[in-house]
């Protein structure tokens, strides 16, 4: 049984993630100007909003245990998010999740570079939303 293939630049709009990921973070910024990868998880269903405040309490280990899919697919998702957020021009910005006094932790592994694919926020630059079109001159 082979593996399916990794998202890249020629085929990320291929996988079927790809369009309900483009609708959710089009929600997302309906209502706020950044994406982060834990809004988005709970926007797809994926993650419940209680489970996030527990996480968020530090009631919770690591966020990949309450979240409602296999890491594999969590990591597409990611990754898919990552190519459509420079389709969409969204900066990103390292944030810090913590609770009292420890950082909380995203995955089991601690891998630093899963944890900071977790971690990233994804800002609108400029003054308009991003996904809006240009207005046309008046």
């Amino acid at each position: 049984m082979s593996k399916p293939p990794k998202p890249t630049v020629a085929n990320y709009r291929e996988f079927k993630d790809y369009p309900k990921i483009v609708a959710a973070v089009s929600r997302i910024l309906a209502r706020q100007r950044f994406v982060a990868p834990v809004d988005l998880f709970v926007e797809m269903g994926l993650l419940m909003p209680t489970d996030l405040e527990r996480w968020k309490r530090g009631q919770v280990p690591v966020l990949e245990r309450v979240i409602r899919c296999n890491l594999t697919k969590a990591g597409r998702i990611l990754r898919l998010l990552r190519f459509h957020a420079h389709d969409l021009n969204l900066k990103p910005s390292l944030t810090v999740y913590r609770h009292r006094s420890h950082s909380l932790r995203f995955s089991r592994s601690g891998e630093p570079k899963i944890e900071e694919a977790y971690a990233t926020h994804l800002v609108v630059v400029g003054k308009r939303n991003a996904g809006d079109k240009p207005q046309p001159p008046t």
